[in-house]
């Protein structure tokens, strides 16, 4: 059996976005119980990542890390029609990845204790992301 669903989420500008909770909803909605789940965003500025879900500090840092690591002030950069957080971004989301797949058992994702998925901005404005969930099994 295959699942598809396709969800938005409306970013508030730069920074993660839990979205746990929502490929859950779309496991449970496709029946499946044992297989895979692939969440994929379809936007070169942003990504996906699995990380921790208790400490909020942990997902500042890692912000602030890719911050330091792909300035906006770079003045080499070329890529800036739509302002300079454009080149940067798709620089971090290249760094990052678009896709993540979870095994799924029992109809649960099996995540460990503190991980998360989070939708990762790397714009600077509120964007409106759209993520395709597919789950795969039976």
């Amino acid at each position: 059996m295959v699942s598809h669903t396709s969800i938005r989420i409306r970013t508030r500008g730069k920074g993660t976005l839990e979205i746990t909770d929502e490929v859950a909803r779309a496991i449970a909605g496709s029946g499946i119980r044992d297989g895979i789940v692939t969440v994929f965003v379809r936007h070169t500025s942003a990504s996906l990542v699995i990380m921790e879900n208790a400490d909020p500090s942990a997902r500042r840092d890692l912000e602030t890390f890719f911050d330091k690591l792909v300035p906006e002030s770079t003045p080499w950069f070329v890529h800036t029609l739509e302002g300079p957080d454009d080149m940067p971004s798709h620089i971090r989301m290249a760094l990052t990845r678009t896709s993540e797949t979870i095994p799924v058992r029992d109809g649960r994702m099996t995540l460990g204790t503190w991980q998360g998925i989070f939708l990762f901005e790397h714009r600077a404005a509120p964007h409106q992301r759209e993520i395709v969930i597919t789950v795969v099994g039976g």
